[in-house]
């Protein structure tokens, strides 16, 4: 079993930047696969960025690349999304993922374990 949690979202100004944060426990949770994707009203979730267990490999949708980056702490059993150049249509709820496939996957489906999600709104 493994419990995610993030912060860091909030309210930021168009071109502005936010950091998130999600920390795992769990006896494994270091050496999941995570993803963070994201949720806007009236849209389906969708997938951000992922990275492997040792960080190794990372992975972004197109609409974040060159703007967003994705990191972990395994000693801190910690994931973050630091996030540049914000924009309106990065409005959304952001969300952590852990999968024990061993590839960060886009298919939300195949990740085993969810966080509660963080809110970020970017004002135009």
């Amino acid at each position: 079993q493994v419990q995610l949690v993030e912060s860091g979202g909030g309210l930021v100004q168009a071109g502005g930047s936010l950091r998130l944060s999600c920390a795992a426990s769990g006896r494994t949770a270091s050496t999941y696969v995570m993803g963070w994707f994201r949720q806007a009203p009236g849209k389906e979730r969708e997938f951000v960025a992922g990275i492997t267990w040792r960080g190794g490999t990372t992975v972004y949708a197109d609409s974040v690349k060159g703007r967003f980056t994705i990191s972990r702490d395994n000693a801190k059993n910690t994931v973050y999304l630091q996030m540049n150049s914000l924009n309106a249509e990065d409005t959304a709820v952001y969300f952590c993922a852990s999968s024990r496939s061993g590839y960060p996957t886009r298919r939300s489906g195949n990740y085993d374990y969810w966080g509660q999600g963080t809110q970020v709104t970017v004002s135009s």
